[in-house]
């Protein structure tokens, strides 16, 4: 099939699969792992760079599934479906001892789905839970029946299958990373309160978020100027567009803001004093970094629509945070309450309210402690290493 980029593959042990660069990542640590106690264990499957480089024999590049949007995802559905049975095929063939499909759940539930109805007599094992707790409580009995193991990430996911169906809570990989992770100054002014600014890793989010949060910005330096804005830039293509954003919103803070790249992240959000952020697993970084943070989403009323109306997503909380302890840590704006007038207003509480800000980073020490300190590489590396090689 075009696209397989090793003519030979031996039968492998392990099949993995990532269709993401956050899957990449997982993926690497949990073959690390696994090649440190047993080496002599062959492992094959869909993977990025990271996985590649840990020594994984490509079935299929993960760069092939990396598809966003909703029209180019029609475009690439002839060439998804294909790499389908492809993969399907080629694990029926090979009959690996396990098969391991990394988040991705839109593609991952349907091949296993199909691998178990198929006959398929290996192990078949999904490592991150889709969010069932938030959308697609439906998908529960049919993961219970098609599963011989399912790996979480977050401590609560366990209490939504039944009690016989094995989910093993690993731990959350974000905790031994940033743990490791070696800090450098940033070099940013000391008598400055900085406020860390993190718009979104896509363009269609920062569009949506980051003029609320320069408009906010723009409020609050004008009232205070002892106050610096660092802005994180998920990739250096999205400068430009930030400071496009930045000079048609507030020109006067052209040059009262700092662009930060992605990979010093962690060193702003330890210089930070507060930090107004887009809902996402960043939320969850600054938990883990004790930052007080006022959490936006914009969404366009056709997507908000789908979300409440079709899909009937209704949680208490939507910010990862607040869900992993079920209760509010970080205030979280969404829809039509991503406001500058609302993000303004909680961004000066925590600028100014001392015993408020106490009372989160206290929360978000809670946080870090429902978390725990495994490793989750490691852990769901030993996990099949017991169960089934």
């Amino acid at each position: 099939m075009a696209g397989r980029a090793d003519d030979e593959v031996s039968t492998p042990d392990l099949f993995l699969f990532a269709g993401e660069p956050s899957g990449d990542l997982h993926g690497e640590a949990l073959m690390q792992s696994l090649l440190l106690e047993r080496p002599e264990t062959s492992v094959s499957g869909v993977g990025g760079p990271r996985m590649r480089s840990a020594g994984l024999q490509t079935v299929l590049p993960m760069e092939d599934f990396q598809v966003m949007g909703f029209i180019p995802v029609i475009l690439a559905l002839p060439k998804i479906v294909r790499s389908f049975y492809f993969l399907s095929k080629f694990i029926l063939e090979t009959n690996p001892k396990v098969v391991l499909f990394i988040d991705y759940p839109g593609f991952a539930l349907r091949l296993e789905k199909r691998l178990k109805k198929k006959g398929f007599k290996g192990a078949i094992v999904h490592y991150i839970c889709p969010s069932i707790w938030a959308w697609g409580k439906k998908r529960i009995p049919q993961m219970a029946k098609t599963l011989d193991l399912l790996i979480s990430i977050l401590p609560f996911e366990k209490k939504y299958f039944p009690s016989s169906f094995p989910v093993e809570y690993v731990g959350h990989p974000l905790v031994p990373r940033i743990a490791a992770y070696t800090y450098t100054s940033l070099d940013l002014p000391k008598d400055k309160k900085i406020i860390s600014v993190f718009p979104g890793s896509r363009k269609k989010e920062i569009d949506l978020n980051f003029p609320l949060q320069i408009a906010s910005l723009k409020r609050l330096i004008e009232k205070d100027s002892s106050l610096l804005a660092a802005v994180s830039v998920s990739e250096e293509k999205f400068l430009p567009f930030l400071q496009q954003i930045t000079k048609k919103t507030a020109p006067e803070l052209q040059d009262a803001i700092v662009f930060v790249p992605v990979e010093k992240r962690y060193d702003l959000m330890k210089s930070a004093y507060i930090a107004l952020a887009k809902s996402g697993t960043v939320t969850l970084e600054l938990a883990l970094h004790k930052v007080p943070t006022a959490v936006l989403y914009a969404i366009p009323k056709v997507d908000l629509f789908i979300a409440k109306d079709l899909l009937r997503i209704r949680l208490p909380f939507y910010c990862i945070v607040n869900i992993i302890l079920g209760k509010e840590v970080f205030k979280e704006f969404i829809g039509p309450s991503a406001t500058v007038e609302n993000l303004t207003r909680e961004a000066t509480e925590l600028l100014y309210t001392e015993l408020y800000r106490r009372e989160i980073i206290t929360l978000c020490e809670e946080v870090k402690t429902r978390l725990g300190s495994k490793e989750a590489g490691i852990e769901a590396a030993h996990l099949l290493i017991r169960r089934f090689l």
